[in-house]
């Protein structure tokens, strides 16, 4: 039994898909192709000296821990539709912002949603995002940022994130 007790995370289907074909590849010929190189770079003789062995095992490391990161999203998160386009701050929605006098765009939710694009996300469970759940444009809220500053924000406006 797991303790930890991570918030599950809110996922479009897509984001889903996505990520779950990432696990797929990284559990099965991913994996494969690591221990392949490994054995290959470990019949060439010598390991202190070997940059290919070393290169493959720790690539093989950060594969492994994404398979670690990747299962536990998958088995906790909350998959649905995107969220209705009524202009309500709630995860999966992109939101434009007046931060601390700033004009800001950002996706509510989880970095995974938003995949290989330079979006900036914040979290639901973040001050920030905390803050500004259920508002709608006009609406204002002042929320203290973890350096104990209070920082005002306006929602301009929160449409679906179409990512």
């Amino acid at each position: 039994m797991s303790t930890n007790s991570a918030p599950a995370a809110w996922l479009t289907q897509e984001s889903y898909d996505r990520l779950k074909a990432e696990l797929d590849h990284l559990s099965g010929p991913g994996r494969t192709e690591i221990v392949a190189r490994i054995e290959q770079a470990r019949s060439e003789g010598d390991l202190k000296e070997n940059g290919g062995y070393h290169a493959a095992k720790e690539e093989q490391g950060k594969a492994e821990a994404r398979i670690r990161q990747l299962t536990q999203l998958l088995e906790t998160a909350h998959v649905g539709e995107a969220p209705a386009d009524d202009g309500v701050v709630e995860p999966g929605m992109l939101v434009e912002a007046k931060v601390a006098g700033d004009v800001e765009t950002f996706l509510l939710g989880s970095r995974e949603i938003a995949g290989d694009s330079d979006i900036d996300v914040y979290s639901e469970k973040s001050p920030l995002g905390a803050a500004i759940q259920g508002m709608k444009a006009g609406d204002s809220v002042t929320y203290k940022a973890p350096n104990g500053k209070e920082i005002s924000v306006e929602i301009i406006s929160a449409k679906p994130y179409a990512g």
